[in-house]
């Protein structure tokens, strides 16, 4: 009776390349001793080490990610926003932009969804095999601007310059110095045209003059970034908010049924 092997007969090259790929050397240099009937076993054995290699991988990247949370975009009400491009974002998260250094700038009021969306896309990054980091912009240039000598400051810039996407939250939210604008022009600058950057922004570009004041390199910042980019305003109230009232509204049910409830049985108490 022939065997699922014997009617599949394993490849020796390609099993071959796969351990070579894992560098396990030791069992590449003895390959051609390996007698065919080992080769099933010798099979299991690297799909094992290639499950859980790339588990451990997915584990790391996440960890170096610091996506936080967030979320989903299946929970995300979409009728909320009064301007919110759901097939864009749909564009996105099939990941293109990364292949083609694309910048991703999503601008809008503080509670729509900016953040959010970006932490999706990273997300969604991770779980492909691409490297992400999501940080906000104050904690960033105040990293950068902190470092004591230039080779400190060299090896930070190449920590950021390194993920496959970078996503800067919250640019606007607060004002910088001319230190603080140069660090951010260095990052854009070693990123450009070679690895796509996400920004979320409260601001227009028309007014990154005001966050980062006397800066004479805040019109490069703004070319590199939106010369290669897709742009997406988002427009709205603040979902946050909405929740809040949300919560509050029930919780005021909740305590006024829980009131009633007391006095009715307080009332019964006393016949």
């Amino acid at each position: 009776m022939a065997t699922a092997t014997d009617m599949h007969p394993l490849n020796r090259d390609e099993l071959m390349s796969r351990a070579a790929a894992l560098k396990l050397h030791g069992l590449v240099a003895h390959w051609d001793e390996l007698p065919q009937d080992e080769l099933p076993w010798i099979k299991q054995l690297i799909e094992w080490e290639e499950v859980e290699r790339k588990r451990r991988g997915l584990e790391r990247r996440l960890r170096a990610a610091h996506i936080g949370r967030f979320k989903p975009l299946a929970d995300f009400d979409w009728n909320w926003p009064d301007q919110c491009d759901k097939a864009a974002v749909s564009g996105f998260m099939t990941l293109d932009f990364i292949k083609q250094a694309n910048n991703i700038i999503l601008v809008g009021p503080n509670g729509v969804g900016k953040s959010m969306i970006a932490q999706n896309i990273a997300q969604h990054a991770v779980m492909q095999g691409y490297s992400a980091l999501f940080i906000n912009a104050a904690q960033m240039l105040g990293d950068l601007a902190a470092q004591d000598g230039a080779n400190a400051l060299r090896r930070r810039l190449k920590h950021y310059a390194h993920p496959d996407v970078l996503i800067i939250d919250e640019v606007g939210y607060l004002s910088y110095g001319n230190r603080h604008a140069d660090l951010l022009f260095d990052i854009i600058n070693r990123r450009y045209e070679l690895k796509p950057t996400i920004v979320t922004t409260n601001r227009p570009f028309a007014e990154w003059s005001e966050v980062f004041p006397n800066a004479a390199c805040v019109v490069s910042i703004v070319d590199r970034l939106v010369h290669h980019s897709e742009i997406m305003v988002i427009e709205g109230g603040s979902y946050r908010m909405k929740e809040a009232k949300e919560r509050a509204v029930k919780k005021n049910k909740i305590t006024r049924s829980q009131s009633a409830a007391t006095k009715k049985t307080a009332r019964k108490s006393t016949r």
